[in-house]
Order: structure tokens, then sequence, then C-alpha cells
């Protein structure tokens, strides 16, 4: 009798775990594309975003900011610039979010490339090209690791944002 009431529970717990990764699943694939508003500017390379599921952290592909809200981290130069302009472009706004290679972080954050939903600013590539972020490139999720290269080398070389005001930028 125990050993079947066991057998039961893991039984429940596999399904159960089967039918919430394939409902995940298929909106996580890779190129998928999601919609939703901005409900939170967690820093300058994270928001939370209102989808049909719920409130998603989304961390985005390819760039990095200086961090201003790690634990344990000191706040760097030009966090809180980088913060409030990921907040001016996006704060509140409609985007669309499209997903790469791997759907999320190791800390279940998705990951996405982020874009305005109203004019189509690619939000990801404007940190950059602005100043605001660097390239951060994590395999396998590399579609525009060349693109945010080329942004941010111009960047520095116009000396815009942390370029110019971060010594060790």
């Amino acid at each position: 009798m125990r050993r079947s009431l066991v057998l039961l529970a893991v039984a429940i717990a596999a399904l159960a775990f089967s039918l919430s990764s394939r409902s995940r699943g298929s909106d996580e694939a890779p190129g998928a594309t999601l919609s939703g508003r901005v409900v939170r500017v967690v820093d300058g390379d994270t928001v939370r975003v209102a989808l049909a599921g719920g409130v998603e952290r989304v961390r985005y592909i390819g760039v990095d900011t200086p961090e201003s809200v790690k634990p344990g981290t000191p706040v760097q130069c030009y966090a809180h610039k980088a913060s409030a302009e990921n907040a001016r472009l996006v704060g509140g706004r409609r985007v669309r979010l499209v997903l790469d290679v791997e759907p999320r972080d190791r800390f279940g954050r998705l990951l996405a490339y982020v874009y305005r939903a109203d004019d189509g600013v690619f939000v990801n590539a404007q940190l950059v090209r602005r100043g605001f972020a660097r390239p951060l490139t994590i395999p396998p999720d590399v579609r525009f690791a060349a693109r945010f290269r080329a942004l941010a080398a111009q960047a520095r070389r116009d000396h815009r944002g942390l370029w110019s005001a971060c010594a060790a930028a």
C-alpha cells in the first residue's frame, strides 16, 4: 500500500512537470515572440514584463549595463544613468520580446531581445549605441553579437555615455 502511494505521488509529480514544461516550452522556443507591458524597470538591462501568463523578469540578451542592484556589488559608474535610460525607453510601455536559443538564464529570468511595440525601437541595440551598455556575448545566444560589438566600438570612438564618464569603461 505504501509503495503504491509513493509510485502514485511520483507519477503525479512527473505528469505535472511534463504539462508545465510543455506549456512553457511552446512559448519559449528559439525565435518565439512574446508581447507584454513593462511594469517595472529593475536596472539598465533587466525589466519586469506583464505577459499573458503573469509577470516575468526579463534580462536583455547580448548587453550588460553597470550594476546598481546586484547584492554585494557596489553601485558602478553610470549605473543609475543606464537604469534611467532604460526606464525612459520602456517604462510602462508595451514591448515585444524575441527569444534566442536559451530561453532562461541560471537565475530563471527570461532572456530576450526587446523591441518597443509602438515604433519597433530595438532597445538592446539602443542602449549600446548611446553608451549605456557594453556587449556581453554568452553563447549560444549570439544572433546580434557582431552588431552590438560594432555599436559599442562606435560609441567608444565618439565618447558616448559610460565611455566618457567611466575611467575603466
